[in-house]
């Protein structure tokens, strides 16, 4: 059986909804919970070059037996991110995810965000406070670039995102190269999931997934995701390579009173380790969940 039809059983059936804005999205939506409808829907919001599928995949059924869930792809990320002209912001993300929230007629929902996807969720918490009633924050921190060769590293993805329409083999390599660079794995040792894996990821728009790289470098919550009035708690990875253990500590120190779950997994643990990172995933969640 193909990797995607073993890993993607569980998934919400996709659907075409209207935004508030004129824009037609793709999304994941397994519907209100027949035994609970007014329980509040889980937002999946995933991590950068990645799409809501390679993220979520090995999360989708645990979570889909507790709680209405509803992801999707990033602008320019995956095969049903946002196209067109405007340029990759982690802020137009936070917009987007409002957008869908209304569209889908959900009053409040529990956001959860990793890695790329953490920082959305910040964004969307305090540009769109009434829409969170609580987030987690997985793999993810308040800034992702601090030394000067990270910034550098981000900077040179933005600069050469308008190249990535003429050269996109080359600049595949450039993101493979700075992934690798960061500690990042670029696959989970599995040849079939792999395969998955890379062209899931190549059906994105690799300029936007670059400007995202950008973006990410200029991301910094540290002065003002203490102020977040909403149940936080966070997933933090304590093998990650890629957003280092001491940058996840560094945003539970920033928040106010967040509750923490740790994983002993590095960066691709939502993959491949789902038995430590889902049961955590699954605790966190009704951490912050009013009763």
């Amino acid at each position: 059986m193909p990797a995607a039809a073993t890993e993607l059983a569980a998934a919400p059936p996709w659907r075409t909804i209207e935004l508030p804005s004129g824009r037609s999205l793709r999304v994941r939506d397994s519907g209100p919970l027949v035994t609970d409808p007014d329980k509040p829907a889980v937002v999946l919001l995933h991590g950068w070059s990645v799409n809501a599928d390679l993220n979520w995949c090995r999360s989708y059924e645990a979570l889909g037996r507790v709680s209405r869930i509803i992801a999707w792809d990033h602008h320019g990320h995956g095969q049903h991110g946002f196209r067109g002209r405007r340029r990759f912001s982690l802020e137009g993300c936070a917009d987007d995810a409002a957008e869908v929230i209304a569209a889908l007629g959900v009053d409040s929902v529990v956001v959860v965000g990793y890695s790329m996807g953490g920082a959305v969720a910040q964004l969307l918490a305090r540009r769109h406070p009434g829409l969170v009633e609580g987030l987690v924050l997985c793999a993810t921190a308040t800034r992702f670039a601090e030394s000067s060769r990270e910034k550098r590293d981000h900077r040179v993805m933005s600069f050469l995102a308008p190249f990535a329409l003429f050269f996109p083999g080359l600049m595949w390599k450039l993101v493979e190269r700075i992934t690798e660079s960061r500690g990042g794995a670029l696959g989970i040792g599995d040849p079939e999931f792999d395969a998955w894996a890379n062209q899931e990821v190549k059906s994105g728009q690799l300029h936007r997934i670059l400007e995202a790289g950008g973006a990410l470098g200029d991301f910094d919550s540290s002065s003002w995701v203490g102020d977040l009035a909403v149940p936080t708690a966070v997933v933090s990875f304590t093998e990650d390579t890629v957003v280092a253990p001491f940058r996840q500590e560094a945003l539970v120190a920033a928040l106010s009173d967040p509750t923490i779950f740790e994983v002993p997994a590095d960066h691709v643990g939502c993959t491949t380790q789902p038995n430590l990172f889902v049961p955590a995933l699954l605790r966190a969640q009704a951490a912050v969940s009013q009763p």
